[in-house]
């Protein structure tokens, strides 16, 4: 059985001590995902793995406009410079929101301006993961179902250029977990956790039966990133260890 590696969204942890933040690592999550840029050196120095970052604003205004690209491309590539520096592997891209574009018009657009970025990220050795959100807590984001996505990555045709699989949005948006996944995997690099509803812990006491998810990414090869990315209501390590261990499957 192929095993993960563990990371946590800093915005969800942020209040946590450093002595807090070392119990994480004495757990065995050993990566963290979107930290403030001028922390990079101090997380590195510490022994995580800065996983991914933000490449570009914003989450509503993003890469389905063309007028964003010439902005992205210049946010990417100085994201891009970072990640070389951290060797961080992941950059987060955002479709942005519809605001009236049909899909296809949307993902036309997307794909228009992904692939100069496609090309530096490839010769950086950086994979540019497009984020799949629910459009119900992020209203009108177009970028919200798999099959969106995987056409735009089709598109794109670049090894560099993928989808960041939210569970939690998309079980929110088109439930079908493991089916999706499976049909779907060689258009995903990376996959981040949360309960539903609340986006709290990955409990019994939410509707997501993770063991089986967990499982299921597994049986497919799939031995990278799994990050953590719920916001806890109760102790949040114990919540982190509870996460770790559902994904544990040595």
């Amino acid at each position: 059985m192929t095993n993960f590696k563990h990371a946590f969204s800093y915005w969800c942890f942020s209040k946590l001590t450093d002595a807090q933040f070392q119990q994480i690592r004495d757990i065995g999550i050993t990566g963290i995902e979107m930290p403030p840029a001028d922390e990079y050196a101090k997380w590195r120095d510490n022994g995580f793995t800065i996983v991914s970052i933000v490449g570009h604003k914003s989450i509503e205004d993003g890469l389905n406009k063309k007028e964003n690209h010439s902005r992205i491309l210049d946010e990417v590539r100085s994201n891009l410079e970072a990640a070389k520096t951290y060797n961080i592997p992941n950059l987060i891209c955002f479709s942005g929101n519809r605001e009236g574009r049909s899909d296809a018009e949307g993902a036309a657009n997307t794909i228009e301006g992904l692939l100069p970025i496609a090309k530096e990220a490839e010769a950086a050795g950086v994979t540019l993961i497009m984020e799949l959100l629910n459009s119900k807590d992020h209203k009108d984001y177009q970028c919200d179902h798999t099959a969106w996505g995987v056409e735009v990555a089709k598109a794109v045709n670049s090894p560099r250029f993928k989808l960041l699989y939210d569970i939690y949005h998309m079980q929110r948006m088109e439930g079908d977990l493991i089916p999706i996944i499976r049909e779907n995997i060689d258009y995903i690099a990376h996959f981040h956790t949360a309960g539903n509803p609340g986006r709290n812990e990955l409990n019994t006491r939410q509707e997501i039966y993770y063991p089986a998810v967990a499982h299921a990414i597994a049986e497919i090869g799939y031995s990278e990133w799994i990050g953590h990315e719920f916001i806890p209501k109760g102790d949040p390590i114990e919540g982190l260890r509870e996460a770790f261990e559902i994904f544990d499957l040595r």
